[in-house]
C-alpha cells in the first residue's frame, strides 16, 4: 500500500509541474486553419527532420526560452512540421502528400512548397514567417539563436 501511494504522489507531482512548463503552443496544419479561420494571425512554420543536428539544436535551445515561448505563443500561430512525415495534410481545401516516400530525400509536398530556395536543393532547418493574410513575408535557412530570432519575431 505504501508503495502504490508513493507512485500516485509522484505521478500527481510530475503532473503537475509538467502543466506549469512553459512551451510553444505548436500546432499541425489542421489546427492551423481552423485556427486562422477563427482569428487572423501571423504564422511561424519550424520544418525539422529527426537528423538535423541544427534543428535539434533549436529544440532544445532556443525553442525552450521563455522569451521565445512568449513572442510565439502572444505573436504567431507556430507550426512544427517533420519534413518526412508520411501524413496525408489537408489544408485550404487542397491534400498534400509526400510523393517522395520511397526516395532518397522524402521531404513532403509542403516544405517543398513553402520553404524551397531558388536554384538551391532543399536544406534545413527551415523557418518560415507569414502574415495574417498567410503571405511569406521571410525565410530562414540556418541555425537561430534566442538573440536572433527574438529580434526577427520582435520585427515581423
Amino acid at each position: 500500500m505504501k508503495i502504490s501511494l508513493n507512485l500516485i504522489v509522484l505521478v500527481m507531482a510530475s503532473t503537475v509541474f509538467s502543466q506549469s512548463e512553459k512551451a510553444v503552443n505548436w500546432l499541425n496544419f489542421e489546427q492551423l486553419e481552423e485556427s486562422l479561420q477563427v482569428q487572423p494571425k501571423k504564422v511561424f512554420i519550424d520544418f525539422y527532420a529527426d537528423w538535423c543536428a541544427p534543428c535539434l539544436k533549436m529544440q532544445k535551445e532556443v525553442f525552450t526560452d521563455t522569451l521565445i515561448i512568449d513572442l510565439l505563443n502572444r505573436d504567431y500561430y507556430a507550426v512544427k512540421m517533420n519534413v518526412e512525415t508520411k501524413d496525408t495534410i489537408y489544408f485550404g481545401n487542397q491534400v498534400f502528400i509526400n510523393k517522395r516516400l520511397n526516395k532518397r530525400n522524402p521531404i513532403h509536398q509542403i516544405p517543398l512548397l513553402m520553404a524551397r530556395q531558388k536554384n538551391k536543393p532543399f536544406s534545413l532547418p527551415a523557418l518560415v514567417f507569414l502574415d495574417e493574410k498567410f503571405q511569406a513575408t521571410a525565410r530562414y535557412f540556418q541555425y537561430l539563436n534566442v538573440k536572433q530570432l527574438s529580434k526577427i519575431l520582435s520585427d515581423q
